[in-house]
């Protein structure tokens, strides 16, 4: 099989983590062919850190490039919608750092543009392709720690000034940028959704959330209990309870180690990169980019462990929340769900 070529859309910090983790798979699998950005000074100086033939002014160009098979989308949240669909308007797979949209309206239009294309489309949520979540779904399969009773985790830094965060023309606030995770582990956990949600936070003068609380209530009676912040650093764990025992997730959202139901702590190692990384274990995106190209390979349109069903839920529960501590973006009054 000859090996996916990519394209990557922005040049920032995450599209740079991302580009190097791809480098530690063989070149016969994945090809970095091009990155676009707003600035081309930044595309050009992007490409020549990571050895890329072609850096382009804007998407368009890389969009209308033949020789690209699938986009990466490493830009700010607000741009990931319109980024979307160039893409899949010029036969583009896409993956698109998370979260997938603004909202669910958005998320439910790019995604029905994606499966009429006949494209492969997947929200980047590289959590779940970390060995030690595949670990846990096989623990939770097997039944091993019984029925789910309680999720509890929590996400915090210091992130207050960071501009993705605490400006609203961004995207920001810590549902869209945190809660993502927090969310996803939850329901990774549960194999549900929730029957009910019940949030509190606190916003920033921009009118987003640097900090929420919120706690899922699920059908069997179990609830998720969750915390994401911007104005402190949390445990960043996540424990999963059953009626057997627990898993805990150690810097759940990219866990290289758990501790196990035994009480047994597992390791998982992560190689060397060519460059040095800008965030914490930024190597394990590698495996997100494995998992495109093997449905890309096999002809299908999503991934089973980030299906669009689960996607759509997702920014259904990010929405609930942001309506119950009033945070509001202009795309919520365009793109109805």
């Amino acid at each position: 099989m000859a090996p996916l070529r990519w394209g990557i859309a922005s040049a920032g910090n995450i599209s740079h983590d991302f580009t190097n983790a791809l480098a530690t798979w063989p070149k016969e699998d994945h090809k970095v062919v091009a990155v676009g950005a707003r600035n081309l000074q930044n595309a050009k100086k992007f490409a020549k850190t990571h050895n890329i033939p072609k850096s382009y002014e804007g998407y368009m160009e890389m969009a209308k490039d033949p020789e690209i098979d699938v986009v990466y989308i490493g830009a700010v949240n607000p741009t990931h919608y319109d980024i979307g669909l160039m893409m899949l308007n010029h036969g583009k797979h896409v993956l698109c750092e998370k979260p997938l949209c603004m909202n669910e309206g958005q998320s439910k239009r790019l995604i029905a543009h994606a499966e009429q294309k006949k494209l492969f489309l997947m929200e980047a949520i590289w959590s779940r392709f970390f060995p030690s979540y595949i670990h846990l779904k096989n623990r939770l399969d097997a039944g091993e720690l019984g029925d789910i009773e309680e999720v509890t985790v929590t996400f915090g830094f210091y992130l207050s000034d960071v501009d993705r965060l605490r400006m609203k023309e961004l995207g920001g606030g810590t549902v869209l940028d945190l809660g993502v995770y927090t969310i996803q582990v939850c329901l990774w956990a549960f194999r549900d959704g929730p029957t009910k949600i019940v949030a509190k936070g606190k916003l920033n003068e921009e009118g987003v959330d640097m900090e929420v609380e919120a706690e899922l209530h699920f059908p069997n009676g179990g609830i998720a209990k969750m915390k994401t912040s911007a104005l402190k650093k949390l445990d960043n764990e996540a424990t999963i309870k059953g009626t057997k025992g627990a898993i805990t997730l150690h810097d759940f959202w990219c866990p290289v180690s758990l501790t196990d139901v035994d009480g047994s702590v597992k390791k998982f190692p992560l190689p060397k990169a060519p460059n040095n990384f800008i965030f914490q274990n930024s190597c394990g995106l590698r495996y997100e980019s494995e998992e495109v190209r093997k449905c890309i390979g096999s002809g299908r349109l999503e991934s089973a462990s980030v299906s669009h069903r689960e996607s759509l839920l997702i920014a259904r529960i990010q929405d609930e929340i942001r309506k119950q501590i009033g945070v509001q973006f202009p795309e919520d009054a365009k793109f109805k769900a």
